[in-house]
Order: C-alpha cells, then structure tokens, then sequence
C-alpha cells in the first residue's frame, strides 16, 4: 500500500471512532436528559408526598344534606369517608345540612337517625369534616345552637354556605 492508501485508510478509521464518539456522547447526552427529567420527576413526586400540618388542601368538596331517607344518609356519608380515605389529608370536605337532612347534626332528631350514621358523622368530625348546619331550617323547627351536635357550624342560610364555598372552589356534590 502507498501512502495514500494509508491516509485514506486513517482517514477511515479515524472517522469510525468520531462517529462512535459522537454516538456514544449522543447516548449519554440522552441518558443525561432522562435522568435529570426522571430527577424532576421525582422531586415533583416527592413535593406532593411532602405535606405539612397546615398546608391548603389541594382538593376541596361540598355535600348536600338534605333529606331524612336512611339510604340516603349512608350514600352521602359513605362518599364523605371515601373522600378522606381517597385524599386524606389533602382534601376539604364540607357538609351543609338543611331541610330534613338537619336532623342529622340534631342532639335529638324529630326524624329518624340511625346510630350508625350518627356515630360516622361524629368519627367524620374528628378527621375535619366541616359540618354546617341551616339556621333558617333550624329556627323553622323552633331549635337553636344549643339542639345541635357540638361540632356542628350554624350559618343563617345553608343554601348560601353552598354556594360560596362553591365560589371558594369546592366541588359540589349533591344526590
């Protein structure tokens, strides 16, 4: 061989090994990137596992309470759990009690109330369910706070608390 051949063969090699090069520092370039975005990904994950006593709830959820059907209670009493089982911490639940319903957050219901959803709804507190009670139902039956459930909230109009914690972003749940 001459020693053209010899360049050219060089020449051959040498652009072999660029193109090896180049292709591996492609490769690490893209490992780079996925590890870096994998990272973010992580401290994103990491940032929504990392929550402090106190921290706003991201999610926000109003009931309607409105009739005396026992069905009807367990239904909305089990979505409420459901919902703090779901998000735990992470959610604001309230429930406005109005018409019949308030006869669920009553000392002494007029209506029937079982047990069991007395006990829920009082173990439901406990966890931070906001439960509010109709002022103007509540005056209608001739009771005041006194006839309600220590941990109930009285507003004048159970309607209007539906709405402006709708206004506050709550989610509205109604059956």
């Amino acid at each position: 061989m001459g020693r053209k051949d010899d360049t050219r063969a060089t020449k051959t090699v040498i652009d072999s090994g660029r193109r090896r090069m180049l292709g591996g520092l492609g490769a690490l370039a893209a490992g780079a990137a996925g590890w870096l975005a994998g990272g973010r990904a992580r401290a994103e994950e990491s940032e929504d596992e990392m929550r402090f006593p106190g921290d706003p709830a991201e999610h926000k959820v109003v009931y309607q309470l409105n009739k005396s059907d026992s069905d009807y209670h367990d239904h909305v009493i089990f979505s409420v759990g459901e919902m703090i089982r779901r998000y735990e911490d992470n959610v604001e639940v309230a429930v406005v009690a109005f018409g019949e319903g308030i006869h669920t957050l009553a000392k002494e219901p007029e209506r029937s109330v079982s047990d069991e959803i007395r006990e829920r709804i009082s173990s439901l507190a406990e966890y931070g369910v906001d439960f509010v009670a109709c002022g103007n139902t509540m005056e209608g039956l001739g009771w005041g706070e006194e006839d309600m459930v220590d941990f109930a909230r009285v507003v004048k109009v159970g309607a209007a608390e539906l709405m402006e914690l709708q206004e506050d972003g709550y989610a509205y749940i109604a059956w």
